[in-house]
């Protein structure tokens, strides 16, 4: 499935990542809902008191096509939600500012949604982080074995999120072998402190 994605917890349901999104139908979620992905690496809990598992289902498709179309949205960007009754809990980290409101608007404006919480993070800006972070993607996304992930992806599903020069890789790929082959890659770039790998391993 190739869908265009933007590197998004009584009864638990899980969470879909924005960055996970082109496996995102073929993938049993997890836990926590993010944006990226069909689950997240730390899974979380939904609270279901005043909606059925059905009309739960349904919010959660309608609040992630709403970020997934957000502009701005690439790859050094990572967004998950996680659904609590009738209020949407809004995570992750964004290297464009403008989004962290955008996302709470887009949110509010869907039917069923009470009330949204606004936790994501915005990036601060540092050349050095700007540096690691094209050097990065070159690392990876240019490397022979890993342009399966790249060509005709609008937003490829590798989220790559830098802070203080610390590299996150978030998403999905379709094998062990290439998510520690992207942790190889990112640690093999000049500057870079450490590398986090959260990718999760989902067939395509």
């Amino acid at each position: 499935m190739r869908k265009r994605s933007r590197a998004v917890r009584a009864m638990v349901l899980p969470a879909l990542c924005l960055s996970l999104l082109p496996w995102a139908q073929a993938a049993q979620p997890g836990p926590k809902q993010p944006l990226a992905g069909p689950t997240s690496g730390t899974q979380s809990q939904m609270s279901s008191e005043t909606l059925s598992p059905e009309a739960q289902a349904k919010l959660i498709k309608k609040i992630q096509s709403a970020l997934l179309k957000l502009p701005n949205f690439g790859v050094f960007d990572d967004i998950n939600f996680r659904l609590q009754g009738r209020t949407v809990i809004l995570e992750g980290q964004v290297f464009h500012s403008n989004l962290k409101p955008d996302a709470e608007s887009a949110v509010k404006r869907i039917e069923g949604v009470d009330k949204v919480v606004n936790n994501i993070e915005v990036l601060p800006p540092a050349p050095i982080d700007d540096r690691i972070r094209r050097a990065v993607y070159n690392a990876i996304y240019n490397y022979g074995p890993f342009f399966k992930y790249k060509n005709n992806q609008v937003n490829p599903p590798i989220r790559i999120i830098v802070k203080s020069s610390r590299v996150t890789l978030d998403g999905v790929v379709d094998s062990e072998t290439d998510k520690n082959l992207a942790t190889l890659r990112a640690n093999q770039v000049p500057g870079v402190f450490s590398v986090t790998n959260n990718l999760r391993v989902v067939k395509p």
